[in-house]
């Protein structure tokens, strides 16, 4: 009995040191992400390049191969509007008025029939201006916005890596989404694996303010018949705020309009939303960890259900979550 007792409680010692270890990970990355010296990120600067970098070698550490088309890469370019009202669209040619991004694209090959999309977009806003709710100019770094996203999106790498086998796991940073989701758009429509065979999409946009009553909203539940009883029966620690809805302002909505089942996770609006003062001191790296793995084990239970069936959601043109503000452009 007394073996058993340190037996149970060695495994508790190592499960707490493994949910530490997991955590300053993710303190690394969010603090990396929204470190001054990337400069706010902005789609298309040297500073969301850093950051590109950044990602595809935390996914090479993971030994996580790459997607895009230029290994873990899928550039592309779109026409900067001159005025900040007008459609961005995409162009191949080369002019003074292109910008350039890329996605940044990880596959984890388990020669599966379907496969999971975990996304989360790493762009954000720069030194403020369009989309910015703050009148000057200074760095706003994101850190929930959406550095928090992607650094639970490489957590989730992590654990999938070796996991749940039924499916394949596409993990993509998404560029451009501060500017109408862009780099989601441009991946359904040049997609690097076959569209038909994804079998749906999780989108992580602010994660990272779990608040005391640890409200959690979860966006897309109606999108297909079995997320309503799967985000429920594994839930034990968050109070969910459910929208049925698959449209919305954040990178599920690309997905959700090619007929994929999609889930949005988010902590919540703030008064540090598009500011300079959405700084990674505010964060709550404890509530990133417990959402992914709550996340997890929502793949975990979807694992062995094959092709999740796709449903489209009712008076999707009233339903769009005001969350947050899209000054870009819905994909066409």
């Amino acid at each position: 009995m007394k073996f058993l007792a340190k037996f149970i409680l060695f495994i508790t010692i190592i499960s707490c040191q493994q949910n530490i270890s997991y955590e300053n990970r993710i303190n690394d990355d969010v603090n990396y992400l929204s470190n001054d010296k990337l400069e706010g990120r902005k789609t298309g600067s040297k500073g969301e390049q850093i950051a590109a970098d950044y990602i595809a070698d935390r996914f090479k550490s993971l030994k996580i191969k790459a997607k895009g088309t230029n290994k873990y890469f899928q550039d592309f370019s779109f026409n900067k509007p001159s005025n900040p009202h007008d459609q961005v669209s995409f162009d191949e040619t080369d002019n003074d008025s292109m910008m350039s991004s890329k996605n940044v694209i990880g596959y984890i090959d388990n020669n599966a029939e379907h496969t999971v999309v975990i996304g989360a977009h790493y762009d954000h806003l720069g030194y403020g201006g369009e989309g910015s709710l703050y009148v000057g100019s200074e760095i706003h770094n994101g850190a929930d916005d959406n550095a928090s996203g992607t650094a639970l999106m490489l957590d989730l790498a992590s654990q999938l890596n070796f996991n749940n086998r039924n499916n394949n796991y596409l993990l993509i940073a998404f560029s451009g989404e501060e500017m109408g989701l862009l780099g989601s758009n441009y991946f359904v429509k040049n997609p690097t694996i076959d569209l038909s065979s994804i079998n749906y999409m999780i989108n992580l946009d602010m994660v990272g303010r779990l608040k005391e009553d640890k409200s959690l909203a979860v966006y897309g539940v109606g999108t297909s018949p079995i997320f309503k009883q799967s985000i429920n029966s594994n839930n034990e620690s968050f109070n969910l705020i459910e929208n049925e809805s698959g449209v919305g302002p954040s990178d599920h909505t690309s997905f959700y309009i090619n007929d994929i089942p999609v889930l949005h996770f988010f902590t919540g609006q703030h008064s540090d939303y598009h500011k300079p003062s959405d700084d990674s001191e505010k964060i709550n790296f404890e509530g990133i960890k417990g959402i992914s793995d709550y996340i997890y084990s929502i793949i975990s239970d979807l694992n062995d259900n094959g092709k999740l069936s796709f449903k489209k959601t009712k008076n999707e043109t009233e339903e769009v979550p005001s969350f947050k503000v899209s000054l870009g452009v819905m994909p066409d």
